[in-house]
């Protein structure tokens, strides 16, 4: 009986010993660990300090490890009133961002250009070729644009997401644009390839996010495009109601037609750019 207590303790007390050991070694890993983190933390804030050209992902791991920093500085309390102060700062940036292209009525519009059957179009010519025609492209596009003073908001391969401040500023640019092909590519190319371009106008409210526009206006602006033809501007019945009586332009209605993925039918109408 004596001979089995003892046993029965000497196991007890190596079983309490592996516990002790096995506690410290995952303290000890615990530590290591958190060393690491902190010290990841660190070089992600250096690296991922703000600047101009940062990327939405890199602001937005950037913002993570800000948060990771807060809480351990404030708690819980302090980030939440953190954040709240930053979600007022960046509501106010948007929507300055959103005024400085804006008319009066808080109203953005927006151009949607590409080129009409890009893919085999670049396999007629050869990649040589292509590169040269997209930088002609580009230069003229960002021409015009500057000229009417829009924004390009982004750029998709042969692609033009632009925003103006006044309906007839983008009419007026897109009619340049189509003039300014014509005029350079076409005897650039001779006759083997023109180069089409089609545009789509819309006016309307949106959300501005990170330099970028979102809404139900954006995805209005694109229909419109992809519904033109080559060497053609359509727009939109709220761009032709935005343009005063004395613009320069000249808009022929179309007639109602239906957009993917928005309800019901939509007047349209084409821009003369001769």
């Amino acid at each position: 009986m004596v001979i089995a207590l003892w046993v029965l303790t000497a196991l007890l007390a190596g079983a309490l010993v592996t516990a002790v050991l096995s506690v410290r070694r995952q303290q000890t890993e615990l530590t290591r660990a958190q060393a690491r983190i902190e010290q990841l933390e660190a070089d992600l804030t250096t690296a991922l300090r703000p600047r101009p050209a940062a990327t939405a992902t890199e602001r937005a791991v950037a913002r993570v490890v800000r948060g990771v920093s807060k809480v351990r500085e404030r708690g819980l309390s302090g980030l939440l009133q953190s954040s709240i102060e930053d979600l007022q700062a960046w509501a106010a940036s948007e929507e300055q961002e959103i005024r400085s292209m804006a008319d009066s009525d808080g109203r953005v519009t927006l151009l949607f250009s590409d080129i009409e059957d890009s893919t085999p179009l670049n396999e007629r010519l050869g990649d040589d070729t292509w590169v040269r025609v997209l930088a002609a492209h580009d230069s003229l596009v960002r021409a015009r644009v500057d000229k009417y003073r829009g924004q390009v908001v982004k750029t998709s391969g042969d692609g033009f997401m632009v925003a103006f401040r006044d309906a007839e500023a983008a009419c007026r640019a897109a009619v340049g644009i189509q003039k300014d092909l014509r005029r350079t590519l076409d005897p650039m190319l001779r006759v083997v390839a023109p180069v089409k371009v089609r545009i789509g106008i819309h006016t309307g409210t949106v959300i501005s996010r990170d330099g970028d526009y979102f809404g139900r206006n954006v995805a209005m602006a694109a229909r419109v495009g992809a519904l033109a033809t080559g060497g053609e501007v359509l727009v939109t019945n709220a761009v032709h109601e935005s343009l005063d009586d004395d613009a320069t332009v000249t808009l022929v209605e179309m007639g109602e037609v239906e957009l993917k993925g928005l309800p019901g039918d939509h007047l349209v109408w084409r821009v003369l750019t001769q």
